[in-house]
């Protein structure tokens, strides 16, 4: 591609950030980076190892992307799931990359086709799988080659005290003894700084700069109901969002198999998905997800890291995940586009022994003590009525500064909060005068009273602590404890039989120096969804928005792509809020890039065109908040060419247009890249420059050259198409220093 020629030109060592945001508008079509992004980028460009934790939606791709198209070479893109790497090798095709993957799903043919281009230079991206690296006669392929860098995609595979720890990850380690000279970057969404340091270690990772973005995910709603009627509150749940695609979470195939029948019965497009389908079956309901032809997938945890749809509004988990890490993982495959999304956990105490189970399976004692502990987090999390946002950002040693984060059932207003300083001080003292070395059920019933064989035993009905809250009901008091385990008055220690001991911060309560409070859930059928549409929400033409997003599954499936390989629902929800008229106004929306322009622009600007003549009264939300750089290309697509060569016919704009089949305002898109590229053009030949000029001197003397204010100022006798092309003309005269007219 043209930007990896100039940089090989350049040398690697005089990139600088307007090369790299001249990649990250022309390919990516974005104006600017997401936060982390860019120093990222830097730190490939400058061949060093990066180890960053990002999480899901934070644009971890173009990370590994940008570089891999301006640095000579080969990315080798380590994915763990080759049902994904087709989805990521059409998104980066769709952008105007040049990748593919090497996989066992591909004949020999199709695997020898991939290899040829690799060993002729003509792949910025290569997805394998960490088990095809693993192969011998693989590693002797990629020596006969470039390799620009080696990403890692979900790094936290390699780690043992990682929520998905994959043995075949730990062939990777490799990477730096068969390759010394070549710079390795690592991603994960989730780790703790024990998994980091644990990631680090096994890579070998050399003085790598190290990046640890914020957990948070402003736009996910975390709300967690008292397990009960689980088909009733799942059902309850889908039907709020109605219309929408999301993913349900259970924990068994029975469970996964019936609640999908369930939804089926009630008029719900779900499928189901698990380890015992036929791989067949499972490919087939992953695709339909993708493709927006089902509207739920119901699934145990084998639906995870294969998910690269951008669109999901909604997660929901019928049981309790086995710790944080899976929740949050599996959380953040909603809302990856930026939109708000809503995230339900449905918790039970009854979920907790059928986990506890399983670890217990567990032979090697710290494995089993570090699950248990992860275990304890979940339910912690579950149980506690605090800001669910602070828990799971504290989990990984992040502290949120707001007292209310607004996005989830706690700060919302779902609660009330109560004083429970008498109930902390009787369970805090009961625990102190029991030596701390019993279990929460224990210290319930002593406080509550109770008549057990284990408090005769101990002698425990003789203190004075015993019996202080019978009136108080052992429901609450649980509740209590619960508290005040999530804000670290209590702690819980040991393995097999855990115990509850006080911390240095319950002497606060017990001695009055501070007051305990706590939230109470209200009786609730569930969040309200105005709460979650509470954070800003892109505006746009919601009809429009609707004919695009029809528009785009008629095309992904001509192309036989998902629909957001072809635009995201952000893109389009920016594109229905600024109906671009022509190919300049429609490169200003966010995600489309000058590949995905020339593919699907003239259709979508068709569909906009024709909204607009049905709807005249409508008017942009958004009008060209910015303008698009100009830049010198290096080369010209081919419907550029031939408007160059009708212009060299001696045909006008307006007989181009005709001829073609496009806008006026395309056509002079076209002229614009012409002058870009150093084409001599006779510009006042092309338009009625008479017609133009009462216009042009409006657009002249107001401050910014934006369309609105001429419209207004005309009174609405002159239409926008006019005001375009007056506005062009400016440019294009700028553009060749004409001078005044």
């Amino acid at each position: 591609m043209e930007l990896k020629k100039e940089r090989v030109e350049m040398g690697a060592e005089n990139a600088g950030s307007i090369e790299l945001k001249k990649g990250l508008q022309s390919v990516f079509g974005f104006s600017g980076f997401r936060p982390n992004q860019e120093e990222i980028v830097q730190a490939i460009l400058g061949r060093r190892d990066v180890f960053a934790v990002m999480p899901t939606g934070a644009g971890k791709s173009l990370c590994y992307q940008l570089p891999a198209l301006l640095m000579p070479g080969v990315c080798l893109v380590i994915s763990p799931l080759i049902s994904l790497m087709k989805d990521q090798v059409d998104a980066a095709r769709a952008i105007g990359l040049r990748a593919s993957f090497l996989n066992s799903s591909q004949t020999l043919g199709e695997q020898r086709a991939v290899s040829d281009a690799l060993r002729a230079g003509f792949l910025d991206l290569l997805y394998v799988s960490p088990e095809r690296f693993a192969m011998a006669s693989f590693t002797t392929l990629l020596r006969s080659v470039n390799l620009s860098f080696v990403a890692i995609d979900e790094a936290h595979c390699i780690s043992e005290w990682g929520h998905d720890f994959r043995p075949d990850y730990l062939e990777l380690a490799n990477i730096v003894t068969l390759f010394p000279d070549c710079p390795i970057a690592a991603f994960t969404a989730t780790a703790t700084r024990k998994v980091e340091r644990d990631i680090i270690t096994k890579l070998g990772l050399r003085d790598p700069f190290t990046l640890r973005a914020s957990f948070n995910r402003a736009n996910l709603f975390y709300e967690v109901m008292p397990k009960g009627d689980v088909d009733r509150q799942l059902l309850a749940f889908v039907r709020r969002h109605r219309g929408e695609q999301g993913i349900i979470y259970r924990m068994t195939r029975r469970s996964v198999e019936e609640t999908a029948e369930m939804f089926q019965a009630n008029g719900i497009k779900a499928l189901p998905y698990h380890a015992g389908l036929e791989d067949s079956v499972r490919a087939a309901h992953q695709e339909a997800f993708n493709r927006d032809e089902t509207d739920v997938v119901v699934a145990t945890i084998a639906f995870g890291m294969g998910i690269d749809k951008s669109n999901v509004r909604f997660v929901a988990h019928g049981d309790l995940p086995k710790n944080i890490e899976s929740y949050y993982q599996e959380t953040g495959r909603a809302g990856r586009d930026g939109d708000p999304a809503h995230c339900l956990l449905l918790f039970g105490y009854g979920d907790v022994p059928r986990i506890t189970y399983f670890i217990d399976q567990i032979t090697d004692d710290a494995a089993r003590k570090h699950a248990r502990a992860c275990l304890d987090a979940m339910a912690r999390f579950g149980s506690a009525h605090v800001c669910r946002r602070k828990q799971l950002l504290g989990y990984f040693n992040e502290q949120y500064p707001q007292d209310n984060c607004g996005m989830c059932d706690v700060c919302s207003g779902t609660g009330e909060e109560v004083d429970a300083t008498v109930e902390a001080q009787m369970l805090l003292s009961a625990m102190i005068r029991t030596g701390n070395r019993f279990g929460g059920n224990h210290i319930v019933e002593v406080v509550t009273g109770a008549n057990t064989q284990k408090i005769r035993q101990c002698g425990h009905d003789r203190l004075r602590t015993y019996g202080v809250g019978r009136e108080k009901g052992k429901g609450h008091l649980h509740a209590v404890l619960r508290h005040l385990l999530a804000k670290g008055f209590v702690r819980r220690t040991g393995d097999r039989f855990p115990v509850l001991e006080t911390t240095e911060l319950a002497g606060r309560v017990l001695g009055g120096g501070a007051r305990f409070r706590m939230m109470k859930p209200k009786d609730d059928e569930g969040i309200n969804m105005s709460a979650i549409r509470a954070v800003d929400e892109m505006p746009c033409h919601a009809p429009l928005f609707e004919a695009l997003r029809a528009l785009r599954k008629e095309i992904a499936e001509q192309q036989g792509v998902p629909p957001f390989v072809v635009f995201s629902d952000r893109t389009l929800r920016d594109m229905s809020a600024r109906m671009p008229s022509g190919e300049h106004e429609m490169l200003c929306v966010s995600g489309v890039g000058a590949h995905k322009m020339e593919q699907y622009g003239a259709a979508f600007l068709e569909a906009i065109a024709a909204f607009r003549t049905e709807h005249p009264d409508v008017n942009p939300l958004v009008v060209d908040d910015y303008i698009a750089p100009f830049t010198r290309k290096g080369s010209l697509s081919e419907t550029v060419k031939e408007t160059g060569m009708l212009m060299e016919e001696g045909l006008g704009v307006e007989a181009i247009a005709e001829k073609r089949g496009l806008k006026v305002d395309t056509v002079m898109g076209h002229i614009e890249k012409l002058v870009e590229s150093g084409k001599t053009v006779d510009i006042n030949g092309l338009v009625d420059t008479e017609k133009l000029k009462p216009i042009v001197a409006v657009l002249r003397h107001q401050a910014t050259d934006e369309l609105k204010p001429v419209f207004e100022h005309f009174g609405g006798s002159v239409p926008y198409e006019d005001i375009r092309l007056a506005r062009t003309w400016l440019r294009l005269r700028a553009l060749q220093g004409a001078g005044m007219m």
